[in-house]
């Protein structure tokens, strides 16, 4: 069973992808896919820094679950036929180079870090929860239950951050807008490029 436990059925054939509104279902899984892939990055550039300090472990848990997100997008972008962001190559050094600066402020550093963009995550996957029901919650279900899942792997993930001292990070609210700012704008054109 693939990540969080939620399973979807491949549609092989054109026939499996009529009447679904094309353009949300793209936007939806383009942006998610360069979200969790932006997330490893982020959890790698962490890693790097902190990964044999005491908090490595936790910051290693989060990452093998955003690896499950990443794992279970890529397999959305073939089953829906969806192409990639063509600023993959941008996020994967930008979400490195996010992960360890924030790292290199410390064990609180990183924490906010992962609280700013956990938070806009997970606003951004109930922004889409709602799209989706007022399309048609039975016609996509299962897209709505992965979604639903990584939500509540993203809230999970924002309330660690907050277990481990984020608020208490230098310059925390300054800190955590930049991160959200930079988030909405990453949402933003990974949406539409």
């Amino acid at each position: 069973v693939p990540a969080g436990g939620v399973s979807l059925r491949r549609c092989s054939t054109r026939k499996g992808l009529e009447g679904l509104n094309r353009p949300v279902i793209d936007r939806i899984i383009r942006v998610d896919h360069a979200g969790e892939y932006g997330a490893n990055r982020i959890y790698a550039g962490q890693m790097a820094v902190l990964g044999r300090s005491s908090v490595g472990p936790v910051i290693q848990q989060m990452w093998n679950q955003e690896k499950d997100h990443l794992k279970k997008f890529n397999e959305l972008m073939v089953a829906y036929r969806v192409r990639p962001t063509v600023l993959l190559p941008f996020w994967n050094v930008a979400g490195f180079v996010l992960g360890a600066g924030s790292a290199l402020l410390g064990k609180k550093g990183a924490m906010a870090c992962t609280v700013a963009v956990e938070e806009s995550i997970s606003d951004h996957y109930n922004s889409q929860i709602r799209t989706l029901m007022e399309e048609d919650p039975e016609k996509y279900k299962e897209l709505l239950q992965v979604i639903k899942q990584f939500r509540d792997d993203e809230r999970e993930h924002h309330d660690i951050g907050l277990e481990h001292d984020a608020e208490a990070a230098p310059a925390y609210s300054v800190l955590k807008t930049a991160i959200q700012l930079g988030c909405k704008a990453a949402i933003f054109l990974s949406e539409r490029i």
